[in-house]
């Protein structure tokens, strides 16, 4: 099976070096020489933009939706030059109406689409342990099997095309919401004398427990690392496509406005910084 990877970034990098490492036949393709050289040097065969090998998986990791329409209809040319057959695999964090649109396009034009945006970082991406949400038909997740294996240790059909980035940006909405709810729910106990380490010890205990408190917190802000890979730019990126889902779909999004409003307020956080770092100012203001 022969895969290409457009997008070599930490994930896009990554998941084609796993995919090569499980024998798949894998070419890597990004804009910047010194990405390619990065991965050249590691064994992948590396490509620039403007050439799109034959493959029977083209694998999107993009930073917007506007990037991957981009690659879709003009500058790779994926939609008029890819084999009739193959499939497009975007596990970009994306806007699910363009995304509906592009696989529409896609879909008439003899491809197979699969929406596969992913979870578990870098490392993840590296060691085949992500979460992939997957909207697509079930004969293409079928067709794709071995290489959702090789990325992922879950992945789930969550329904139709978009519906992986609907899920997405719904998991992504809930991950800001709990890094702010437990760095204030820490912060008071902090207050109150409590070691974080040990709030957090008796968080996971209980109902209040998260990936945030089970991960973030240890993996990241206690620990003043802040490397996972994900930037606050993506994060107030995907909560922006969050709310405006909710907008076009007329759902109550009271608190999803205001933990919009609560990521773009904080302004002594670059959008280049790792996303972990709101939760590390909460705790801040317990230090004072």
């Amino acid at each position: 099976m022969k895969i290409v990877v457009i997008g070599l970034g930490q994930m896009g990098g990554n998941m084609a070096l796993t995919l090569k490492r499980a024998g798949f036949e894998v070419t890597g393709i990004d804009p910047n020489d010194q990405t390619r050289q990065l991965l050249s040097d590691q064994g992948l065969i590396v490509s620039s933009d403007t050439a799109l090998p034959a493959a029977d998986i083209y694998l999107l990791s993009l930073p917007t939706a506007d990037h991957v329409r981009t690659v879709i209809e003009t500058n790779s040319g994926l939609l008029e030059h890819a084999a009739r057959g193959s499939v497009v695999m975007d596990t970009s964090t994306s806007d699910p109406v363009v995304s509906r649109e592009l696989a529409q396009k896609i879909v008439n034009a003899g491809l197979e689409w699969l929406d596969a945006p992913v979870s578990g970082g870098p490392k993840g991406a590296a060691t085949g342990q992500m979460g992939m949400l997957l909207g697509g038909e079930s004969a293409t997740i079928e067709r794709v099997t071995p290489v959702l294996e090789a990325l992922s240790a879950r992945y789930t059909h969550v329904g139709p095309a978009g519906s992986g980035h609907v899920v997405k940006l719904a998991n992504n909405y809930l991950c800001a919401t709990h890094l702010i709810a437990t760095g204030e729910a820490v912060a008071m106990a902090a207050r109150a004398g409590v070691d974080p380490a040990a709030c957090l010890a008796g968080l996971n205990s209980g109902s209040g427990r998260s990936a945030v408190s089970e991960v973030n917190f240890p993996e990241w802000i206690l620990s003043e690392r802040f490397d996972s890979g994900f930037t606050t730019g993506l994060m107030r990126k995907d909560l922006r496509l969050a709310r405006d889902a909710a907008e076009q779909l007329e759902t109550p999004r009271a608190l999803l406005n205001h933990v919009v409003e609560r990521w773009h307020e904080a302004r002594d956080i670059e959008d280049q910084d790792d996303f972990n770092r709101i939760a590390d100012a909460l705790l801040a203001t317990a230090r004072k």
